[in-house]
């Protein structure tokens, strides 16, 4: 037993396929500092956090209709997160990337074959690549018996 599609049926069934390269940012490096002022001497530390990476999001629109603009545009990479800096500054934070695909997309793991998110209504979002924690400044490290921290923590990678 076949199936019958009408034409118009036919028109709006169609599969199309896009590979894509994805990688979020990294985190900022946290900063390392001592406050330092005229009539204070020995000022403890101040050096401030790193900002978090931009992550990559696949948003669902109902406007588009083929995967034709990956065709030219296949690379999606998120910015990295600031540095942070004296007095306390945390740095700042990354924008996120927002890769629009039409509705009905299905991602797909390439590497395994796993079904990752099905994009079938309006506005669903799916986070491919979360971006990396900014490391923390000197001043996080500061105890009661450890007042002089000369080290600060490096930004995590974001994922790929």
């Amino acid at each position: 037993m076949g199936l019958f599609f009408t034409p118009q049926e036919v028109l709006c069934m169609f599969a199309d396929s896009a590979k894509i390269f994805i990688k979020s940012g990294k985190g900022g490096d946290g900063h390392v500092s001592f406050r330092r002022e005229l009539y204070v001497p020995n000022g403890g530390p101040d050096g401030g956090n790193g900002g978090r990476g931009g992550s990559v999001y696949l948003v669902a629109y109902k406007d588009l209709n083929t995967l034709v603009d990956f065709r030219y545009k296949r690379k999606f990479v998120a910015s990295r997160g600031g540095n942070g800096s004296a007095k306390n500054c945390t740095g700042p934070k990354a924008p996120d990337v927002e890769v629009k695909v039409p509705m009905g997309t299905v991602v797909i793991d390439d590497a395994t074959g796993v079904v990752l998110a099905d994009l079938s209504h309006e506005g669903d979002r799916f986070l491919a690549a979360k971006g990396g924690r900014g490391g923390k400044g000197n001043a996080c490290y500061v105890t009661s018996t450890k007042q002089g921290v000369t080290f600060a923590e490096k930004g995590e990678p974001g994922t790929k």
